[in-house]
């Protein structure tokens, strides 16, 4: 597998959710396209977005709702598709969208894996968990970033991998398959060991084998989770794109 083809795989994907064309993702100038509801997008909502937006480093593709349409345009003329990320244009957006009864939500930091197979060595005792050995570990709040929290067939959990201390798990990573194609990789460990680089080796040894299995592993963050940055850079991954989508904002919310 090449960069190129993981690239590709990776704006294919995106360009069913943002309703665009895969090469609209490397254009100078900012695209807007209209919120739709794609069969093959990633099964994160059971609704479309009001706005949701992506960049590559270079412009910014934005899907939304037709109505802010006509302010997007003059929002976006004449800046850089990345900059609008920074939080003084969130700023503008976000009261844009307060008229329609939304915010923005996270902003998600997202990094493709290098092609090569890095074939991790480890002395840590691990073990694996295929797909049908999870459910006992769902709900469990120290595993909430290594699974879903509940078995979900749109995106299921596929595979883990977890480190042992004698009987007890001190660390886990796991994959979900958000499509057949794009795996993504979460990873937990136990606050009393972090900082033995359980969470590198897990993650390296979870994406060797999504590599083997046909699948794209891919790995999500924060904008200041630098841990997890420095567990995805050290595992074999690289920054590739940011994305970011709108909520609806409680009713609750307009009184503070």
């Amino acid at each position: 597998m090449t960069e190129k083809l993981i690239l590709d795989t990776i704006k294919r994907q995106l360009s069913y959710e943002f309703n665009c064309r895969p090469e609209d993702f490397a254009k100078e100038e900012n695209v807007i396209t209209k919120s739709v509801l794609h069969e093959k997008r990633r099964k994160f909502s059971e609704k479309e977005f009001f706005l949701q937006m992506a960049t590559f480093g270079n412009n910014a593709v934005i899907s939304a709702d037709e109505r802010i349409h006509p302010w997007l345009k003059e929002w976006v003329k004449d800046r850089k598709g990345f900059w609008l990320f920074e939080q003084h244009n969130f700023f503008e957006l976000e009261t844009k969208l307060r008229e329609y009864g939304y915010k923005m939500a996270l902003t998600h930091h997202m990094f493709i894996p290098t092609p090569e197979l890095l074939n991790h060595k480890t002395d840590l005792k691990i073990k694996w968990l295929e797909q049908n050995d999870l459910s006992e570990y769902y709900g469990k709040e120290e595993f909430s970033n290594a699974l879903c929290d509940r078995f979900r067939p749109d995106r299921p959990d596929v595979l883990a991998i977890v480190a042992l201390d004698g009987d007890k798990i001190c660390g886990m990573a796991g994959c979900s398959a958000d499509t057949p194609e794009m795996w993504q990789i979460g990873i937990d460990v136990l606050p009393e060991y972090r900082g033995k680089g359980i969470a590198k080796t897990l993650v390296a040894l979870l994406r060797d084998e999504a590599y083997r299995r046909g699948a794209i592993p891919y790995y999500g963050t924060s904008l200041s989770n630098i841990a997890s940055w420095k567990t995805a850079i050290s595992s074999g991954f690289v920054p590739a794109w940011v994305e970011t989508e709108s909520r609806e904002v409680e009713k609750d919310e307009f009184a503070k």
